[in-house]
């Protein structure tokens, strides 16, 4: 399948850190289909060469194992272009129409057209509107085009429904790919698997058996040199309402009918209208907000968020978030949701665990402990079961805690996919099942706006906590309150 995968942005961060090494590695797999090319495009005035000089100069800052030999970037190289683009000007969309449309027999296809064309926005959300504008105007919306739009989409509810207004303006809702690269993640996939490919998990996965069901999104870096930016997002923003909230709609959704993308969504989205509402009162209940201070991570001397470069002295801006949700229908009433993610934290940890509820009736010495499902997304992806079990040889009736522990890297390595690599590939093929639909997106908006008015009116401001722990000691009391522990504290 021919294809041109058109880069918005294309020198910026997202563009060389993600988007091209995904698409290298693709190549390298034999997964990138035959016949296709990349468009990057920028504001700076560049040669197809010096773009391509400019990349290779950036492999040197990916992993090892990532980065191409000369030969295999030479390969890959012949993929690569570029052309100048002003987004405000519309001649230059009619460049990059024309460009699109150029015929190719030099690379082996004979045709003008691409069979498929994914225009992806790696720019400021502020111009996901213009750039959509624009191309419908240049005739670049016809059937065989997506448009890949990255997070964050929008900064409140109203601002996100005009994005969605303007795409849907110039594209149909099923050329709308809103990426979140968390659903690109195997282990994430691994949970559909799980749950409904299994038949040993289904029949627990409800109220009666699990007793709560903790998300984090833990990272051990600050904001770097993104301070700017990032004082007007914030954590809930940057990472509840998109990422934690695309795993708590995965984990606790119903079996959809069929693996068809809408089937799956249309899940999704039940999810997020069944959670619990908040309230001014339970938010000031029920959600912790943090900002880091000085501390040491790594045993490195790390400064607070208010030392950080372009971060404002007085700025109010959290970098740490801590909620207690419910979704309430009849699988999960009553059963808490705990979701936490913050910067500077004790260590770089994303996980999703599933904590089951003891026996009803111990025989065993111990046997109270609850068997737990963890799900790892990073460092690495895998699946843990804790279980106990009887020491060989022992005479004692003590039993101790064994773990079963899938290793996706190990199990796996030889057909190991990215998240952004797996994404862009759907991307081309026009799969949909990884990508957020625009209402699923406005409900997870609607659900945490609450959140935002009443902070915006709380002169307290976050709660502070020093750098390499794990946030505020009210997100411990949050889950303690109901009886339970973060699962580092159990």
């Amino acid at each position: 399948m021919s294809f041109d995968l058109v880069v918005f942005g294309g020198t910026g961060d997202l563009a060389w850190r993600k988007l091209i090494p995904a698409l290298f590695q693709a190549n390298r797999h034999g997964q990138l289909p035959a016949g296709g090319r990349l468009l990057a495009l920028a504001r700076d005035e560049r040669s197809d060469d010096e773009y391509r000089a400019y990349i290779r100069e950036r492999f040197a800052g990916v992993d090892a194992d990532k980065r191409p030999s000369d030969e295999e970037f030479a390969r890959f190289a012949q993929l690569l272009h570029y052309r100048r683009m002003d987004v405000t000007q519309p001649e230059h969309f009619a460049g990059v129409k024309r460009w699109i449309e150029e015929p190719r027999a030099e690379e082996g296809r004979s045709g003008g057209r691409a069979e498929t064309v994914v225009f992806f926005m790696a720019t400021s959300p502020q111009l996901f509107p213009v750039i959509c504008e624009q191309l419908g105007r240049a005739g670049l919306n016809g059937p065989q085009v997506r448009v890949v739009l990255e997070k964050p989409l929008g900064h409140d509810l109203a601002s996100a429904q005009e994005i969605n207004r303007v795409v849907r303006s110039a594209f149909r809702e099923e050329q709308a790919l809103r990426i979140d690269h968390y659903l690109g993640k195997a282990a994430v996939q691994n949970l559909m698997a799980l749950r409904f490919g299994n038949a040993l998990f289904e029949p627990l996965w409800r109220r009666e058996s699990i007793a709560n069901i903790q998300i984090t999104l833990a990272e051990g870096i600050g904001v770097g040199k993104r301070g700017d930016f990032y004082d007007q997002t914030g954590a809930l923003r940057d990472m509840v309402q998109n990422h934690a909230l695309q795993l708590l709609t995965m984990i606790a959704m119903e079996p959809p009918s069929s693996n068809d993308a809408d089937a799956i969504r249309d899940e999704k989205l039940k999810v997020l209208r069944s959670l619990k509402p908040f309230t001014p009162e339970s938010v000031a209940r029920d959600v912790v907000r943090g900002q880091y201070r000085a501390g040491t991570v790594e045993g490195q001397a790390v400064p607070g968020y208010l030392e950080e470069l372009k971060v404002p002295a007085a700025s109010a801006c959290e970098t740490f978030v801590a909620l207690r949700t419910e979704v309430q229908n009849w699988r999960w009433a009553g059963v808490p949701f705990y979701l936490r993610t913050g910067k500077r934290l004790g260590a770089r940890d994303a996980q999703i665990v599933v904590n089951f509820r003891p026996v009803p009736h111990a025989i065993f010495p111990g046997s109270g402990q609850a068997n737990r499902l963890v799900i790892k997304l990073q460092p690495e992806d895998g699946l843990e079961l804790n279980l106990l079990a009887k020491r060989g040889g022992s005479c004692s009736e003590l039993l101790s805690p064994v773990s079963l522990d899938l290793d996706f890297d190990k199990a796996f390595a030889s057909q190991r996919v990215g998240g952004y690599e797996r994404l862009l590939l759907d991307a081309i093929a026009g799969r949909l099942n990884l990508f957020v639909r625009s209402d699923e997106q406005e409900q997870a908006w609607r659900w945490v706006e609450p959140v935002l008015r009443a902070w915006a009116s709380d002169p307290a401001g976050p709660r502070p906590y020093a750098a390499g722990s794990w946030g505020p000691a009210a997100a411990s009391a949050l889950v303690a309150r109901d009886g339970f522990a973060w699962a580092e504290e159990q």
